[in-house]
């Protein structure tokens, strides 16, 4: 998952920030925890859980960034 996070468009990196928790560590269990999260990998966005055991291809995390960025921002 952090794969295809990283492998992002700049353009899209550029406008994101982006946090890796190791569910290994008491802050990445209690991050985990306080998205509610069920199952790994997972990604959010925005406090949201937007994908849970399941990696989207780099155009559907494009679009979906995308689109809540813009959102967000108008």
């Amino acid at each position: 998952m952090a794969k295809s996070v990283q492998e992002l468009p700049l353009e899209i990196q550029e406008c994101i920030e982006v946090h890796e928790w190791d569910m290994r560590t008491l802050e990445g269990n209690s991050r985990f925890l306080a998205l509610k999260g069920k199952c790994l990998p997972s990604i959010a966005i925005d406090e949201q859980l937007v994908y849970e055991s399941f990696i989207p291809s780099q155009e559907e995390l494009v679009s979906v960034i995308t689109r809540l960025w813009q959102q967000k921002n108008n």
